[in-house]
This record gives C-alpha cells, sequence and structure tokens, in this order.
C-alpha cells in the first residue's frame, strides 16, 4: 500500500469555515502538512470564505426585532510553502499563511425597523489581519520515528469599534462610540512536534504544538462621550494550540484521514483604558476551541483522486458570545478533488458549514442584545503543487 498519497489528506485549500465559528479567531488550523510530501516539494494555494451571519435584535429590548443584517463579510486567503530535502534524514520547509483574522461588522441602524441594522449593535466591527512565515525542520530518526521543530514570526494589524445601545446611550457615559485601532506589530513564536509512520500501510500520526506569541501593538483609542483620544501600547497574545493529524491506508489506494485542534483562544484578551466613569474591559471574550475532521480519501487512477470529510467543532456551554464572534460551534462537509501531472498537481475543494446558533451579548452580568441562528458560511480555494 506504499504510494504517493501524501497529500490527499490536504486536498483542501487552507481557507476553513472556522473563521467564523466560535473559534473565531482562526483561519487556517496552521498546518505542517507540506513537511511529509514525498521529495522536494512547492505549492501555492488561494481561497476564499462566504459567511451567512445574520440575526435579529431581541424583542425585550428592542421591539421592533430589527435585523442585523448580514455581519460577517467574505474574505479571501492566500497560502505557500516549499519544503527540500537535505539529505535522506533531515528536510526543511518554509510556510506562509494568514492564521488570524475576523471581519465582523453590523451595519448602522438607520431609523427604519424593517431594513437590516441594528439599533442594539449598529456600527460595531472587528476587523483583523494576520501573515505568518514558518521555518521548520524535520529529522528522521529512522523509518518510523521523525522530529519537528522550528520558528513562526507573524504580523497582526487590527481595529474594534463598539456602537449601538447595547453600549450605553449615543453620546453618554458608556462604551458607545468607543474604538481602538492597532498598528501593524511582527513577532516570534515556536514550532515543535513528532511524528510516528508505518510506510507500508500509508499510516502516520503527527502531533504539533504551536506556542503563543505576544504582540506589543501601537495603540490609539477614542471614546464617543469625549474628543479624548489616547494613543499608547496594548500587549495582545495570540493562541497556543495543538494538532493531531492522522492517516492510514484502510484499502488499496484509500485512506482514512482525521484532524484534532485544540486552540486556547481565552488568552485572546484586548483591555480597555479606564477614563473617567468607563473601566476597564476585555473587549475579546473567546473560548476555547476544539475541533475535529474525519474523512476518506481515495485514488481512482494515476491521474485523479478524491476526499470527502466531515468535520465538528464543540459548541461552548452556554450560547451567550461576544457579538465579535457571534456563532457556537459548527458541523461541516467538505469535498475535494485532485489532479495529478507529471511533476504537478492541481487540488480544489468546497466546504459547507452549518453554524451553531448563539445569542450576541454585552455587559455585566450578560445580557442578550441580538440572536443568530439558521447560518452557515461556504468556503472554496484551489492548490497548485511542483515536484522538483
Amino acid at each position: 500500500m506504499r504510494t504517493t498519497m501524501t497529500g490527499l489528506g490536504l486536498v483542501l485549500c487552507t481557507v476553513s469555515a472556522t473563521a467564523v465559528s466560535a473559534g473565531g479567531l482562526d483561519r487556517t488550523g496552521q498546518s505542517v502538512g507540506l513537511l511529509f510530501e514525498s521529495g522536494n516539494y512547492a505549492e501555492f494555494s488561494i481561497g476564499r470564505a462566504n459567511p451567512d451571519l445574520t440575526g435579529n435584535d431581541v424583542r425585550n429590548l428592542n421591539p421592533f426585532g430589527t435585523p442585523t443584517g448580514d455581519v460577517g463579510h467574505g474574505f479571501n486567503q492566500v497560502g505557500a510553502g516549499i519544503k527540500y530535502d537535505i539529505n535522506d534524514k533531515m528536510s526543511v520547509a518554509l510556510i506562509y499563511d494568514q492564521p488570524w483574522g475576523s471581519d465582523i461588522s453590523y451595519p448602522e441602524f438607520n431609523g427604519n425597523p424593517t431594513t437590516p441594522g441594528s439599533l442594539l449593535l449598529g456600527g460595531t466591527e472587528a476587523i483583523s489581519n494576520s501573515d505568518a512565515f514558518t521555518g521548520l525542520l524535520r529529522y528522521k530518526f529512522n523509518d518510523n520515528w521523525s522530529a519537528h521543530g522550528g520558528l513562526r514570526y507573524q504580523q497582526i494589524d487590527g481595529n474594534i469599534a463598539l456602537s449601538g445601545l447595547a453600549y450605553g446611550p449615543t453620546g453618554g457615559p458608556g462604551f458607545n462610540g468607543y474604538s481602538i485601532d492597532l498598528a501593524q506589530d511582527g513577532a516570534f513564536g515556536f514550532v515543535v512536534g513528532g511524528a510516528y509512520e508505518i510506510p507500508d500501510i500509508a499510516m502516520r500520526v503527527a502531533v504539533t504544538y504551536s506556542s503563543e506569541i505576544e504582540h506589543e501593538f501601537n495603540s490609539t483609542e477614542r471614546f464617543g462621550f469625549s474628543p479624548l483620544t489616547i494613543a499608547g501600547e496594548k500587549k495582545v497574545k495570540t493562541p497556543q494550540s495543538l494538532n493531531l493529524d492522522f492517516q492510514t491506508g484502510i484499502a488499496a489506494n484509500t485512506l482514512l484521514i482525521g484532524n484534532i485542534r485544540w486552540a486556547e483562544h481565552s488568552v485572546v484578551n484586548l483591555d480597555t483604558t479606564s477614563v473617567g466613569p468607563l473601566p476597564s474591559v476585555n473587549l475579546i471574550d473567546i473560548d476555547d476551541s476544539w475541533t475535529f475532521n474525519l474523512g476518506v480519501a481515495r485514488r481512482f487512477n494515476e491521474n485523479w483522486a478524491g476526499t470527502i470529510s466531515f468535520g465538528h467543532e464543540t459548541e461552548r456551554s452556554d450560547n451567550l458570545v461576544s457579538p465579535l464572534a457571534p456563532t457556537n460551534g459548527f458541523n461541516s462537509v467538505a469535498l475535494g478533488v485532485q489532479y495529478t501531472q507529471g511533476p504537478m498537481r492541481i487540488s480544489g475543494g468546497v466546504r459547507y458549514a452549518l453554524l451553531g446558533d448563539a445569542f450576541a451579548e454585552t455587559g455585566t452580568p450578560d445580557v442578550a442584545r441580538a440572536e443568530f441562528k439558521n447560518n452557515d458560511v461556504v468556503s472554496f480555494g484551489v492548490r497548485v503543487g511542483f515536484s522538483f
């Protein structure tokens, strides 16, 4: 069963439905699968995610139940990587991805209760982008055991705005009209892991740990009740994570493939500056996430292969969530196809995810402000790879 099926489990490009799930910052899963490609190899991928994320103001606070409009914006993802064998024991890889991000924006309320625009949260948004470069070294002790590790450098920028009556009266003593801009910052973290393989049955189990990374952003804060602008620095961490990837042959030219990922989103804290009547509060409240994927990859002939996989992200213990990530877990199905011709490999895939229902909340104690249900996201992508 020894076969060149290494890339089949990665037919889908790095765009992930988790981008608007409960683990609302996670976009790529930070895969290191490139390290396990046979021989020297390079690839480029591009994809897009299109969420449908709509809700309604809760009626006990807004009698009209004003629709929020679509608060989840579509986004593009690009990725690239190259892997090179130094010798039969050692190989190196350089991976570029966009691991974290947010594109949440609530349309402004325009006075018409039948037109999308939340009275309670209209104008609230969280926009952030990231770029990461990961350099990795893999050492094979023998045909079964190997270890890998390296450094990751990532850059992030973003802004958050709070708006709507959920944050207090317009121009009053509250967070209605608050905003913060975070200038781009770069910082380093590390990656370490190991793998066990049985090549004769195409089996591999790989564990990879990625450290949290702390950024120090130059920040600018504005307050709706005052012309005051505060320039300063904010320390923000991105999550540590652990990936367990596995595959095994279950029949000729057929692989069972899977992935379990844990990401500690709860460490992502961004505190406001205490000013006048306003205390310092954490703007980002996202639970840790567990994501599971299981599927089958099948090679039909020397040119064509395909995959089908199913995903699940666990729900948090209650359905009160941050307005900046207004979903609660997901279930997904993904289909992929791969065409190989000589040294070139072209893969494409589509993924549909049904997002868990949730209530966007603010305040202490938590108060539900908008209800989100029956939402989904469709993502698709293409990857082109070359062996050399």
